[in-house]
């Protein structure tokens, strides 16, 4: 066996026992049967790894994807007389449509559209509500539909008919995974406590004792995924929900893209990734899926687990099958309280505490996205809470470009004049340098880099107004990327607060100290 093929082999496995527990909550989450999830994990797994530019981005069922189509499901369900079912087929086969088209169309840029505290406000209040959401699963009590105020109401109204059992292997799942990550991190906690819980369902009857199991919801039998057909008048009717899906889907994505890719220094095409995306979900449409995107999770640990090329990922949906058919049915007998354990800690994980602070410290434009987002996703149904975060977006992008000299991009130029060294290269940015302009920085600096022999990169950012946070994470992921190949980074031009900005956001680190020097600091001749 090749080493390469060996690594993904070894990687697909890793993912698998995080993406098994991964699939069955998240669908819960989206308000269909658990093995729907799995279904989720098995082809739009394979042709999303085949297909898109990102060799290690695994798609599948995610948390904030699954609570959009969570908080409509249901409701378009009964609006237009379908099955909940029929109505995920629907948005999934809209939202395959759409990114093949925006993926044919070479529209990848349009998620640049969308700023960082933007999808991290989104990120923020998904992860409240999927808290919410499982508080009934975990006590074993009745919970009302509604706002999330009324949620938790209801729930707290509906204490008193607690069930022990079911809020013991609640809490304990949730235990056991972080007591694990703290004490083996690298164990498959999630499965290792579904595992077990599964493992007491069987030997002392959980189900006859009144705790809650997947096959109370829907049975699983051991076969392949379904071939399903999406009712095409039924996508056409939920589109506008397909729209908002497909927004978050292709961001999600291509922000787990790029992350990973800042790393490992491969360059991608986001109109290939939309492509990828779009197979992914118009094969879920067609095997008894729901609308699916790259899964951060299951992403970052098939390319920290050693996968070397694409197959990895579509060796973890051909895992996933191999599971429905040999050990379906032992899925009837999980505790939903298992799985709510587990989505605890999956709505703890989204809550980047990190990131959070760097957004409130970034400036008002940054502040006020997150903030409207957040409170958003509570008041809003999650669709319209997407659609007020690109609202928020290009009213904030009209807003700081409104003289449109402050931003061209077509000024974004390399310059070779006053090389002392040739091993350095200088790149002069001028305009406004926000979230929008920070992919044709990105782009810009690989090119500036990608000469031979060059060793350092100087980047004069003295004519640029309003860097942003999504800016400054460029910055400070191109200089980790440099560093970890013996190269640096050096940003000149900054005036004092600006560099204070970035020790506010904590990305100075990134760059490091003394590679910054501001407009009252000589530059060395030896850089232009």
């Amino acid at each position: 066996m090749k080493p390469s093929w060996r690594a993904d082999i070894l990687a697909a496995l890793t993912v698998t026992f995080l993406g098994i527990p991964q699939g069955l909550a998240y669908a819960m989450i989206a308000d269909l049967p658990p093995v729907v999830g799995l279904y989720a994990a098995t082809i739009p797994a394979i042709l999303g790894s085949l297909f898109r530019s990102s060799r290690h981005v695994v798609s599948g069922p995610t948390n904030a994807l699954s609570l959009l189509v969570g908080g409509v499901v249901a409701a378009l369900a009964v609006t237009h007389g379908a099955s909940p079912v029929d109505v995920a087929l629907a948005l999934a086969l809209g939202v395959g449509v759409i990114q093949l088209t925006a993926g044919a169309l070479r529209l990848g840029t349009l998620v640049d559209f969308i700023s960082a505290p933007v999808v991290l406000g989104y990120i923020t209040g998904a992860a409240v509500l999927i808290a919410v959401g499982q508080l009934g699963n975990l006590t074993g009590t009745d919970m009302e539909r509604g706002d999330i105020i009324h949620r938790v109401a209801s729930w707290w109204a509906g204490l008193g008919g607690l069930h022990p059992a079911t809020l013991g292997v609640g809490l304990g799942s949730f235990v056991l995974i972080l007591f694990m990550r703290h004490t083996r991190p690298t164990w498959p906690s999630a499965l290792i406590a579904v595992v077990l819980a599964t493992l007491a369902s069987f030997v002392f009857d959980l189900r006859g004792m009144g705790v809650g199991v997947v096959a109370d919801l829907s049975v699983v039998e051991a076969s392949f995924p379904p071939l399903t057909m999406p009712d095409p008048s039924l996508a056409l009717a939920v589109l506008p929900v397909a729209v908002a899906a497909t927004v978050l889907s292709l961001v999600e994505s291509t922000a787990v893209a790029r992350a990973i890719a800042a790393n490992t220094g491969d360059r991608l095409d986001c109109s290939k990734e939309f492509v990828g995306q779009g197979l992914s979900n118009l094969s879920a449409a067609f095997c008894g899926g729901y609308p699916v995107s790259g899964s951060l999770s299951r992403s970052t640990l098939n390319w920290k687990s050693g996968a070397e090329t694409r197959w990895a990922g579509a060796f973890s949906g051909i895992l996933v099958l191999l599971l429905l058919v040999l050990a379906g049915p032992v899925v009837n007998i999980v505790p939903l309280a298992a799985l709510a354990g587990l989505l605890f800690v999956v709505a703890w994980d989204l809550i980047d505490t990190a990131g959070i602070r760097s957004s409130l410290a970034s400036g008002k434009g940054d502040v006020l996205a997150f903030s409207l987002t957040v409170l958003g996703t509570w008041v809003l149904s999650l669709d319209r809470a997407i659609y007020l975060g690109v609202v928020i977006s290009l009213g904030w992008v009209l807003w700081r470009t409104r003289d449109l000299r402050l931003w061209r991009l077509r000024e974004l130029r390399s310059v070779e004049e006053g090389h002392a060294d040739p091993s350095i290269r200088v790149l002069r940015v001028a305009g406004r340098l926000h979230f929008v302009a920070a992919g044709g920085l990105r782009d810009a600096i690989d090119r500036a880099v990608a000469r031979e022999g060059v060793r350092t990169l100087v980047v004069d950012l003295a004519k640029t107004q309003g860097l942003d946070l999504t800016a400054r994470q460029v910055l400070a992921q191109v200089a980790d990327r440099l560093r970890t190949e013996g190269r640096s980074l050096i940003l000149v031009g900054l005036d004092k607060d600006e560099c204070a900005r970035f020790r506010a956001v904590g990305l100075a680190d990134a760059v490091g100290a003394d590679n910054f020097l501001d407009r009252t600091d000589e530059v060395p001749q030896s850089v232009g």
